[in-house]
């Protein structure tokens, strides 16, 4: 998945098509735990997490990953895992991608 991620072409190149990766532009990632974890709401009102690694799993992973990224050449910034957190981004285009492992 850090493959994937380093190279997926999501930036777009001066023609204005998709054909850049962070590995190209030299760009960075903000990698936070938690922040896309999905929840199942196919029974009841309350969101289920149940399907969730546990939290010593998850931060292995966690951890793993971020390194991973890291040896594909892609800086690295981290949260604190489990941590809640306040982040600020700007997204910029009109897509959202999501990986399936």
């Amino acid at each position: 998945m850090a493959g994937r991620v380093a190279r997926l072409r999501v930036f777009e190149n001066d023609e204005g098509q998709f054909d850049r990766s962070l590995v190209d532009i030299g760009g960075g990632a903000l990698i936070v735990s938690q922040f896309t974890l999905i929840a199942d709401t196919t029974k009841g009102n309350r969101p289920s997490f149940a399907a969730a690694a546990a939290p010593d799993i998850a931060e292995l992973i966690y951890e793993r990953f971020c390194k991973a990224l890291a040896a594909e050449g892609v800086a690295v910034e981290t949260g604190v895992f489990g941590a809640r957190m306040k982040v600020a981004l700007v997204n910029e285009g009109p897509v959202t991608i999501v990986l399936d492992s």
